[in-house]
């Protein structure tokens, strides 16, 4: 099992899309919106009281890699985490599909690189990065896979290369889809349901060594 690696008085912060935004309150700084990134920080704080650790979600519904990029020294930088948690991807994938408005791989890559670039450099802290998933509800999704692929290789040569804890949702969610059927995952095969976000909980704990 990983070794927890957050220590005493650190700031964990969560940043990405519509999965990890989550209804977050855009007016209170602390607020974590109802999903993963709550759920997380949840369960990390009952397990681990003693290291008052703050956790932030700066989630943004809608966002893509060059989202990111606009906004990360506000969202990212000025907060100083002592560790970042990117989950971002599957706008990228779905803008080429809902409005012809793609985004290469390439950029998508260089885009990524660039965040994490920027993060080791000014902030030296520890990465996670979440990679992206789709489930084929409803039926179309599935035409999503070549392109959600290529992505997924991205952040996971990212996460080697950056030597960042790694939390690989894509297999998880197919899996999950033999226990009970993808809806019940995630309704549109791409926003989670509780149980979804939950699952993503739990796996980023696993991941981060707090699941225990």
């Amino acid at each position: 099992m990983a070794t927890m690696p957050i220590k005493q008085g650190e700031v964990v912060l969560f940043i990405g899309d519509s999965i990890t935004d989550a209804g977050r309150n855009r007016e209170s700084s602390a607020h974590m919106g109802s999903g993963y990134a709550l759920m997380a920080a949840g369960a990390f704080g009952a397990r681990y009281p003693e290291l008052g650790v703050t956790f932030y979600n700066r989630g943004i519904s809608g966002n893509r890699v060059k989202d990111l990029v606009g906004r990360w020294q506000e969202d990212c930088i000025d907060l100083k985490p002592d560790w970042v948690s990117i989950y971002i991807g599957i706008n990228d994938v779905w803008r080429r599909f809902d409005r012809n408005d793609p985004t290469s791989v390439e950029e998508f890559a260089e885009g990524y690189r660039s965040l994490l670039e920027r993060t080791k450099r000014e902030l030296d802290a520890g990465l996670v990065l979440i990679e992206p998933f789709v489930l084929p509800v409803p039926e179309d999704r599935k035409q999503w896979r070549e392109d959600l692929e290529l992505k997924i290789r991205v952040v996971r040569e990212l996460a080697v290369e950056f030597g960042a804890r790694y939390v690989a949702l894509d297999g998880l969610f197919a899996e999950a889809a033999t226990e009970a059927p993808a809806a019940f995952w995630a309704p549109d095969g791409v926003h989670p349901s509780p149980a979804g976000h939950a699952r993503i909980a739990e796996a980023w704990l696993r991941v981060m060594g707090a699941n225990g």
